[in-house]
């Protein structure tokens, strides 16, 4: 087996340092409804985020995205499916996992606990602990397609003033949002 060899300059190029990092406030259009008001911070991969600013800090995908999702207590997210496995592991706090064509199914997570959905399932997650809680989020892929929202979700979107563009990225803006 051949090793590579790899610069300081070249590892940096793929390292995020976490307290350097620009969290997006509107990272997918669901987050334009209060209930779902949460920050991501890309760090490997664009993901599925839908926010055309976003910044990444590493951006040779390989296999698989990485993200951290911040949330206050009961905020998370729409329900909705991906063509690639999602992987979901608390850092901090409790989150439910929410599945099923309605979200109708629950499992609540801790701290290192960890969860793999399966493509083609309706999915979402809600901060459920006291305080401010930290999720670990991997999309597998390196193209992980983008987000199929439910009908309920893309309604008050567009409600609000919101939608999607042809390249899946967040369009509008309505002055209450």
């Amino acid at each position: 087996m051949t090793r590579t060899a790899i610069t300081r300059e070249a590892m940096l190029k793929r390292t995020a340092f976490f307290d350097k990092l620009t969290p997006s406030s509107r990272p997918l259009v669901d987050a334009v409804l209060p209930q779902f008001h949460r920050e991501i911070f890309n760090i490997i991969g664009g993901g599925v985020t839908e926010d055309p600013t976003m910044e990444i800090p590493i951006r040779d995908v390989e296999g698989f995205h990485m993200s951290i999702v911040k949330a206050e207590p009961q905020k998370g997210t729409g329900l909705h499916d991906h063509t690639t496995v999602e992987v979901f592991m608390p850092l901090q706090g409790s989150w439910a996992i929410l599945w099923g064509d309605e979200g109708e199914n629950e499992l609540v997570l801790n701290p290192w606990d960890v969860v793999s959905v399966p493509p083609g399932v309706n999915r979402g997650f809600r901060n459920v602990g006291p305080g401010t809680g930290h999720l670990l989020v991997v999309l597998g892929g390196t193209d992980p397609g983008r987000v199929a929202w439910v009908d309920d979700v893309m309604n008050a979107v567009r409600e609000k003033g919101f939608d999607l563009d042809d390249r899946g990225k967040i369009v509008g803006d309505a002055p209450n949002a």
